[in-house]
This record gives C-alpha cells, structure tokens and sequence, in this order.
C-alpha cells in the first residue's frame, strides 16, 4: 500500500470522524471506490486523466463538508496541475463486406434457410397425423353412442322425473336460505354504512382542527434572513411556541447534520433519497443545519416550507443556522 499524502491522511481521518465508509462515499459522489483510495493514498496514477484529479477532490471535499478552497489553497503542492490529454484513435478490427469472398454467398444463403424448411415440413407432417387419428377417434365415438341410445332411452326419462323432483325441491331449500342471506347482508350493510358514517364525521373533523390550528399558527409565525456570508447563512424563528423541523431528501443521498447551539448533534450520518427525518427543537434556541448535498433537499419548520438560502446549483453544500425565540419570551 502506498504511503499517504498530508491531504490524503486529512480526507481519510475527515471520512471516518463522519462514520462514512469508502463504499457510503462512492454512493454519495458517484465517484468509484478505487479513484477514492486513489486520492487518500495520493496515487493519481489511477485517475482516467490528470484532468479529473482536481474534479473529483473538490467533489470528495463536498461530500464530507470540507471548504474546497482551502484545502485546495492549503495542500497545493499535494494536488497536481490539470494537464490535457490525447485520446488515442481506436482502429476498426471489423472486416469489410468487400473483404468476404463473393463466391460464398449464395451457398451461405441457402444454408441459412435449410433449418427454417425442415421445421416447416415437420410440422405439416405431425399435424396430418393428429387428424388421421382424431378423425378415427369420432368416428368409434359416435359408432358406441348409437348402439347405447336405444336399450337406455326408458331408463333415461325415469331418471329425468327424478331429477326434476330433487330440482323442485332444492329451489324450495333454496329460496328460504336467499331470504335468510338477504335479511343478514341488509343488516350488515347497514351496520358498514353507519360505521363509515362515523369515521368520515370523526375525519372531518380532525381534519378541521388541524387546519385550525395550523391557520392560528402560521398567521403569527415569522421566518426571516438574519444574515448571508459564504455557503452559510442564518435565519430568525419567531412568533411560535413551537421549533419542529423536517428534512427530506427527493433526489439522492446526502450527507446531514443537524446540531444546537451547543454543539450537541441530534443526527450525523447519510439521509437516504426518499427519507425525512423530523426534530423536535423547541426547548432549543438555536439549531445548525449542514447539508452536504442540497439539490433536492427540502425544509420546513413547523410544517410549513422554508426555501434554502441558496441556489443549489451553485452552492451544493449549505448550511443553515436558525435562531429560536418562543412566542411566550417575546
């Protein structure tokens, strides 16, 4: 194994302080695990081009919540120029149609169809002998139904009587069992009905409730920009007596951490695409949100939607600070 550089050890013992593995990085930056170790072990050599060093070090950077710029500015002598490269031209290996001798065409072609006729023919061989012997078949059929009409004709309309009393008598059977089931399905549905009847009168009406409430609450809540400098900036969260925030994630995985002003962490690990996490920050007075991938990532406070503080195209990591004051201190 190759010794490591200063900025590789830095990258390595930054990864494994998040509790990231190589594997959860490559998920993260779409980056492949060996071009990963590649820049922790300082082995450039692996990259597909000398070009991608610097791309794929800003990006690794991002992922685990370093400052790009300074560890650019600080580890310079670690990090190689972008150099262009040539790609060498890929020669054709296939052969030419006119390489093929032309005297070999026709015997090609009509081996290529021989399979293709045999099979045909087969078919129309078997299907012969299926209805040779089919036709055999019906013919015996009909032969024995002929000789067994005649002797049982007596016995078959003696038979016919007795069924048609046992028929008359199941309907009679079946007729009282319809009404019974009839006057049973009556009574559950109506049992059904007055049992949705409530659920919906119960629905509605905490549903009105909380539309109520958060009404009340979002006419005195007040969310506003503090101040912007660099990826971070800082919101005030006013007018409430409440502080609870949501965090999902609709694109891919990203890296979150969500700490108080102290410095106590509620969450610090990956937050899959698809998750929300939700955090109960009301007895807190300041709460920092560090995002380390921010395309898709969505915030609300108090269930209601807070944009982020930038343009997640341009700024990928952010993080957002808001400062907590309850309606009740003001």
């Amino acid at each position: 194994m190759l010794a490591l550089t200063e900025l590789g050890q830095r990258l390595r013992q930054e990864r494994e302080s998040k509790g990231l593995s190589l594997e959860d990085l490559q998920k993260l930056t779409k980056i492949q695990k060996r071009y990963l170790l590649g820049i922790e072990e300082g082995n450039y050599e692996v990259m597909p081009g000398k070009f991608y060093v610097r791309a794929f070090i800003k990006q690794y950077c991002e992922a685990i919540g370093l400052d790009t710029d300074a560890i650019f500015e600080e580890y310079k002598s670690d990090i190689p120029s972008t150099q262009t490269e040539d790609m060498p031209q890929q020669l054709s290996r296939v052969r030419s149609r006119k390489e093929i001798p032309q005297h070999t065409k026709g015997v090609s072609k009509a081996y290529d169809y021989l399979p293709t006729v045999l099979v045909v023919a087969g078919v129309v061989v078997v299907g012969i002998i299926i209805w040779v012997i089919a036709q055999n078949i019906v013919s015996d059929k009909n032969k024995e139904q002929a000789n067994e009409e005649a002797p049982n004709s007596e016995v078959q309309q003696s038979n016919t009587q007795e069924e048609t009393n046992e028929t008359t008598a199941k309907n009679d059977n079946s007729k009282s069992e319809d009404d019974q089931s009839a006057a049973d399905k009556k009574e559950q549905e109506k049992a059904e009905k007055e049992k949705a009847a409530k659920e919906k009168a119960e629905k509605e009406k905490t549903e009105k409730e909380k539309a109520e409430k958060e009404k009340k609450d979002s006419g005195k809540q007040e969310y506003k920009e503090v101040q912007k400098t660099g990826r971070s900036a800082t919101y005030a969260l006013s007018g409430t007596d409440a502080f609870n925030l949501e965090v999902t994630s609709t694109q891919a995985d990203t890296w979150l951490d969500v700490k108080n002003g102290k410095g106590n962490a509620f969450f610090s690990s990956i937050l899959k695409k698809g998750e929300t996490k939700e955090f109960d920050l009301t007895k807190e007075t300041e709460a920092c949100v560090n995002i380390g991938y921010s395309p898709g990532v969505e915030l609300k406070v108090n269930g209601k939607a807070v944009e982020l503080p930038f343009d997640s195209s341009k700024q990928v990591r952010q993080v957002v600070t808001i400062q907590y004051q309850p309606a009740e201190a003001q």
